[in-house]
C-alpha cells in the first residue's frame, strides 16, 4: 500500500460484561473481591475504527468513564490519515483541556492496532521492542470475607507462597479499603515474614490511609521487610506532591505513584517534585501507547523506572520497548479464582492467575496489531448500544 488508508467511520459500542464470584462494596473494599456466588459486570468500550482501505483498528478498553470523551472529539478522525496518532494525540489533548483526558487512550490503542495490521506487523516491532519475556509480579483482588478466600494476613501470607510456587517472582497486596491499620500492618508483616527475600513484594493500599502518622507507620514495616515499593497509600489519590516527598524522607522503602495523574507533563511534574520513586502508567488512562512511550522516556531521561499498570496487549507490547520497567502487573489474583468472567478473546490471549510459564514471564503478542482476536460474536449479547460516526 503506498497512500496512507483514510478513516472512513468508528464505531462505538458499550457493554455490560458479567463477573462471576465478585462482589462491591465500597465500605469495605475499594475494588471487586471474591464472594462465592455472586454476579455483577464490568463496563466495556468496544472499538473499530474503518479505513477506506479495509484495514480495521480493534480494542476494547475497560477505562471508567470515557465514552462521554471519545465522544466529543472523534468525529475529528473522520476523513484523516489513521496514521498520524501523533496529531491525534496532540489535538484530543486541547480538546478535552476541561476534562481528565482519559478519552484519549482507547482510540490511540485502537490507531496502533491499525498502524500494525498496515504494516503486517506486531506493535512492539513498530515500537523497536525486544524484550519477549516478561516478567510478572501476582497483584491480588481486595481483602475479602470467605474463611477460604484473602481475609487475614495468614491468608494473604499463604497466597503469596502459592505464587513465589507457581514462578511469579513478585507479588503485591491489595488490602482492605475498610482501614484497620493495625491488620494492615500485619498483612505487611505476615507476607514479609513468609516470603521476603524471596520475591519481590509490592503493597498498594489503593489510597484509603485517612492520616499521614498511619501512612507513615505501614511505609515503616515495609522498611523493615525491604518491600519493593509502596504505591498509593494516602486518602489525597496519589495527587499531594508535598505530602509524598514528605514521607519520602521519612522511610527507605521506595514509592510508586502516578496511577492518578495523566499524561507525560504531570507525571514528569511529579518527579520533579520528588513526591516519587518510581513511575506508573497506564495505556487507557494516559494517552494510548502514544502517551506510555512519552512517560516512559521522560521517566528514563530522568534514570527513573516505569511500571506499567495491570497486564493487557497493549501493555504487553509497550513494555517489550521499556529499558527501564522491571514488571508485568498480572492482576487480579486471587487463590479461589481462576477467570472472572467471560473471556474478551477469540484466541488464546489471557491475564490470569495461570498465564505465566514457570519462570513467571509472559510473553507478547506475535500476530499484527495488537494481536489479539476479540470475540465480537460471542460478547454480542452483552452490548448495550453502538453509535456509529462517519
Amino acid at each position: 500500500m503506498s497512500t496512507a488508508p483514510i478513516i472512513e467511520r468508528i464505531e462505538l459500542s458499550r457493554y455490560r460484561i458479567p463477573t462471576y464470584d465478585l462482589a462491591t462494596d465500597v465500605s469495605f473494599a475499594m475494588g471487586q473481591f471474591y464472594q462465592p456466588g455472586a454476579r455483577g459486570t464490568r463496563g466495556r468500550v468496544g472499538i473499530k475504527i474503518h479505513t477506506d482501505q479495509g484495514v480495521t483498528g480493534e480494542y476494547m478498553s475497560g477505562a471508567p468513564a470515557t465514552y462521554e470523551q471519545i465522544l466529543m472529539f472523534v468525529n475529528f478522525l473522520i476523513g484523516r490519515s489513521a496514521l498520524e496518532r501523533e496529531r491525534f494525540y496532540n489535538q484530543a489533548k486541547s480538546i478535552l483541556r476541561k476534562n481528565d483526558r482519559m478519552g484519549i487512550g482507547p482510540i490511540d490503542v485502537a490507531l496502533w492496532d491499525l498502524a500494525g495490521k498496515y504494516h503486517n506487523a506486531p506493535i512492539y516491532q513498530l515500537l523497536g521492542g525486544h524484550r519477549k519475556k516478561l516478567p510478572c509480579y501476582a497483584s491480588t483482588y481486595h481483602a475479602d470475607r470467605e474463611p477460604d478466600g484473602l481475609s487475614s494476613p495468614e491468608a494473604y501470607a499463604d497466597f503469596a507462597e502459592q505464587c513465589l510456587e507457581m514462578g511469579y517472582p513478585g507479588f503485591k497486596i491489595h488490602s482492605w479499603g475498610e482501614v484497620d491499620i493495625q491488620r494492615e500492618i500485619d498483612t505487611v508483616r505476615a507476607v514479609g515474614e513468609r516470603v521476603g527475600g524471596k520475591m519481590a513484594l509490592m503493597t498498594d493500599p489503593c489510597c484509603v490511609y485517612d492520616t499521614f502518622a498511619d501512612t507513615l507507620a505501614v511505609g515503616r514495616v515495609c522498611d523493615e521487610y525491604n518491600y519493593f515499593w509502596y504505591e498509593d497509600p494516602m486518602r489525597d489519590g496519589g495527587v499531594s506532591l508535598w505530602a509524598h516527598k514528605q514521607l519520602k524522607k521519612m522511610i527507605k522503602t521506595p514509592l510508586l505513584q502516578g496511577e492518578h495523574v495523566h499524561l507525560v507533563e504531570a507525571h514528569t511534574d511529579m518527579a520533579i517534585a520528588e513526591a516519587t520513586d518510581f513511575w506508573r502508567a497506564d495505556s487507557d488512562y494516559d494517552g494510548g501507547i502514544t502517551g506510555v512511550m512519552k512517560i516512559a522516556h521522560a521517566a528514563e531521561g530522568f534514570g527513573m523506572d516505569l511500571e506499567l499498570h495491570i497486564s493487557s496487549p497493549p501493555h504487553r507490547h509497550c513494555m517489550t520497548a521499556i529499558r527501564n520497567s522491571n514488571f508485568n502487573e498480572m492482576g487480579l489474583v486471587h487463590p479461589k479464582i481462576v477467570e472472572s468472567g467471560p473471556s474478551l478473546y477469540r484466541s488464546d490471549y489471557a491475564d490470569q492467575i495461570d498465564s505465566i510459564d514457570e519462570d513467571g514471564n509472559v510473553s507478547v503478542p506475535e500476530d499484527p496489531g495488537l494481536g489479539v482476536e476479540y470475540d465480537w460474536k460471542g460478547l454480542e449479547r452483552y452490548r448495550l448500544d453502538t453509535v456509529v460516526i462517519e
